[in-house]
């Protein structure tokens, strides 16, 4: 049923109404010797008036209410100029990570099947090849050009343009998992679960009007014209955040004021650490919310003492929920380092008003109602479960992952996280790692987080990843470690003092001392929207590969 108000791109035109030439956006122009860098600013009445004539130039090609369209313009001013103005028509976008290869970047676009597409040249460029993935296309709209910006100027003085009419339950957006421990798949969302997320997000961190956000994932640059926040685009490649340059955008962190963001652990990690260097610090900072992977104990101590000021905050959820749970880190450092490190888990706070989480025992394949589950006890571990306003309901014409990740319970839908955890008594959630990531071996499962927290405390070990040698259970554990740079073990000798270091840090966790293999990768294989998520069954496989060739062909140890 058709709810007036109920287009999620409402938010905008309130914004617009309420504060008029407040700054939306602010967008890099060019960057100095200094690493200063130059923005343009557009106000919130000139962002609606430019999200209204993208409208018009996309209604004139054809696309139209429910129309799926391929959105694949750079984070950034016209994104979001893109993103509303599809939503004011009632199109559904199709949001895609393009650092995910170019092979899977087609198979979800052929999946999605869109008969539009709003891109950069690239985009437009690659969708006028004969490859099937685009067969579905009747329009194409190319974003950034001269024509583009002639033809938005010459309809954002027009009137306001009415808002198409949906219901809470109308698709507002198809957005893709990151397929960090399987294929990517594209997430159903309405403007009903947009609307809950924008109010969870804003009640859980009291977020207020005027506030200035630089969003290290652009996804959350859209909850900002909502959220009455400016939006800072930070210099970064969204495929490749964690290689970007620190220095411009520490410089725009500090120059711009910035009260808010979210990014990686790789990503405040290389921000930290150029802070640290040039003894900068980063006094605006009200608020940074840092997610995507577990977070190392001593990243949050930087981040405390580069940003005096801010609460730095540890969400947990996925693109079907968000946000779950939170935490910050002054509890995290405070009460629940050492548990992590004993092989407890990492905690990651507790469930976010309006959500509720239930630890369940474990069960393969789907479960149809919530009768069919159990719960575990309180400390007990097994498979994490969440409902809430905000979580999705279905996978994209995928209805057997749908039925394999969500259970009914009447008119709710609880997911499945896919993840292992302990919900304590006192309402505390543990997580301990994917579920598809523990390794089973001959004397019992090995969950990844109750093992890898004893090593990341090594103050050597960049990044670590627990898996599982073989090519069948029972796996053999090992541990694969990125050092730290400049701190690769040069010889054996070097490796070997690395290794009894290691086994010195699994002192105190009975997970950990499990372990006896250790191999070093200076480079761990990670996911592109975070740089964080560590691919630790691919890294299995590769291992298990590597070494049989070793064993097969002992000259390849002595030529490596």
């Amino acid at each position: 049923m058709i709810v007036p108000g109920s287009n999620v791109a409402r938010h905008l035109r309130q914004a617009a109404l309420e504060q008029p030439e407040a700054v939306a956006t602010l967008s890099p122009l060019s960057v100095g010797p200094d690493a200063k860098v130059v923005h343009a600013r557009c106000s919130f009445r000139r962002l609606d008036q430019e999200s209204d004539a993208a409208a018009r130039i996309f209604q004139a090609e054809g696309i139209a209410l429910g129309t799926r369209t391929l959105l694949a313009v750079r984070p950034g001013h016209d994104l979001i100029v893109a993103m509303f103005g599809l939503l004011k028509l009632g199109a559904v976008p199709v949001a895609i990570d393009p650092g995910m290869g170019v092979r899977s970047f087609l198979r979800c676009v052929r999946h999605t099947e869109p008969e539009a597409l709003v891109g950069a040249r690239a985009a437009v460029w690659l969708s006028r090849t004969p490859l099937p993935a685009f067969r579905s296309l009747r329009a194409r709209v190319q974003v950034g050009t001269t024509k583009w910006r002639l033809l938005r100027e010459q309809c954002a003085s027009a009137e306001p343009r009415p808002l198409a009419e949906v219901s809470p339950d109308s698709p507002a957006a198809i957005l893709f998992t990151s397929g960090s421990t399987g294929a990517p798949k594209g997430v159903d969302y309405t403007h009903g679960m947009f609307d809950a997320q924008i109010e969870l997000i804003r009640r859980t961190y009291a977020i207020q009007p005027g506030e200035v956000d630089m969003p290290m994932l652009p996804l959350f640059a859209l909850f900002n014209p909502a959220l009455r926040m400016t939006t800072v685009t930070p210099l970064l490649d969204p495929s490749r955040p964690a290689a970007a340059d620190p220095a411009p955008i520490v410089a725009a962190l500090r120059s711009e004021q910035v009260t808010n963001s979210f990014g990686s652990p790789a990503v405040w990690g290389r921000l930290a650490d150029h802070c640290e260097r040039r003894g900068l610090s980063l006094p605006s900072l009200r608020r940074v919310l840092i997610a995507g992977a577990p977070v190392p104990d001593g990243l949050l101590a930087q981040l405390r003492r580069i940003a005096p000021q801010a609460q730095v905050h540890t969400p947990y959820g996925a693109t079907e929920c968000l946000p779950v749970s939170t935490i910050t880190a002054a509890e995290l450092l405070a009460h629940h380092v050492a548990a992590a490190r004993q092989g407890h888990g990492t905690c990651v706070g507790r469930a976010v008003n309006g959500v509720e989480i239930r630890v369940i025992r474990e069960v393969n394949g789907p479960l149809r109602t919530l009768a069919e589950t159990t719960a575990c006890a309180p400390g007990e571990v097994g498979e994490i479960i969440a409902t809430g306003p905000s979580v999705t309901r279905a996978y994209h014409r995928l209805p057997e992952a749908t039925a394999a990740a969500k259970i009914a319970d009447g008119d709710r839908v609880w997911h499945r996280m896919g993840d292992l955890g302990a919900l304590g008594a006192d309402g505390l959630l543990r997580f301990l790692g994917r579920r598809a990531e523990r390794v089973r071996t001959a004397s019992g499962d090995l969950p990844t987080e109750a093992v890898e927290p004893a090593f990341r405390a090594h103050p050597d070990v960049a990044r670590c990843a627990l898996i599982g040698l073989g090519t069948q259970a029972p796996f053999v554990p090992a541990l694969v470690v990125e050092p730290r740079e400049g701190r690769f073990p040069a010889d054996a000798r070097e490796r070997e003092q690395f290794i009894a270091k290691l086994r010195a840090c699994a002192e105190g966790n009975p997970a950990a001392t499990r372990v006896d293999t250790f191999l070093f990768q200076a480079k761990l294989p990670v996911d592109v929207r975070h740089n964080a998520k560590i691919h630790r069954l691919q890294l299995a496989k590769a291992w298990t590969e590597r070494l049989r060739a070793d064993r097969l062909n002992p000259l390849r140890r002595l030529f490596r």
